[in-house]
C-alpha cells in the first residue's frame, strides 16, 4: 500500500498498468466514497494495482480497488474491495462505450489522488494489452535509458 508523500500528491498509483497496457487516452473521474473510506485514503491506505473499470447499466464502476479499513472507525466500516461508482459526464461515457466494447481495449485505473479542493479523483486510462514482445521492448528501452543516465552522470 502506497503512503502519501510530499513530492507526489497521489494516494496510490498503478505502476504496472503502463507496463501491461499501452494507454491510448486518459480520463479524470470523481469517486463516490463513504466517510470511513475518505479518512482511510487520507491515511494512505489504498491500492489500485488490480483495479479496472466497467460500464454497467449506463454507469461507470471501479472494481478491484482496495481501500483499507479506517483505523479509528467505530462499528460501521466499509468493505475494502467493494465496487465504487465513478462520476463522469454522460457524453464522456457515451464516447467511451464503443471503445470499451472493442476487442482488446479496457479501462484501467492509473492514479488515485485528492485534487486541490480535497475531492477524491481517479485517473483512468483506455488501454490495449501489450504482447510479450512489447513488454520486452519496454524493458529494453528502460534499461537503455538507465544506462544512458548513468553514463551522463559519471561524466
Amino acid at each position: 500500500m502506497a503512503k502519501k508523500t510530499h513530492s507526489d500528491p497521489a494516494i496510490s498509483t498503478n505502476r504496472k498498468a503502463r507496463f501491461r497496457y499501452e494507454i491510448l487516452e486518459k480520463l479524470e473521474c470523481g469517486v463516490v466514497l463513504q466517510g470511513s473510506e475518505v479518512k482511510s485514503l487520507r491515511e494512505g491506505h489504498a491500492s489500485i494495482e488490480e483495479a479496472f473499470c466497467r460500464i454497467e447499466r449506463g454507469e461507470l464502476w471501479l472494481i478491484g480497488a482496495h481501500i483499507g479499513p479506517y483505523s479509528h472507525a467505530r462499528t460501521q466500516t466499509h468493505e475494502p474491495t467493494q465496487k465504487r461508482k465513478l462520476l463522469v459526464h454522460k457524453s464522456e461515457l457515451r464516447r467511451l462505450l464503443p471503445k470499451v466494447e472493442q476487442k482488446g481495449l479496457t479501462l484501467v485505473a492509473l492514479r488515485l489522488y485528492f485534487n486541490d479542493r480535497g475531492i477524491a479523483k481517479i485517473t483512468i486510462g483506455l488501454g490495449r494489452g501489450k504482447t510479450l514482445g512489447d513488454k520486452r521492448q519496454t524493458l529494453k528501452e528502460r534499461d537503455h535509458k538507465r544506462e544512458m543516465d548513468r553514463a551522463t552522470k559519471h561524466r
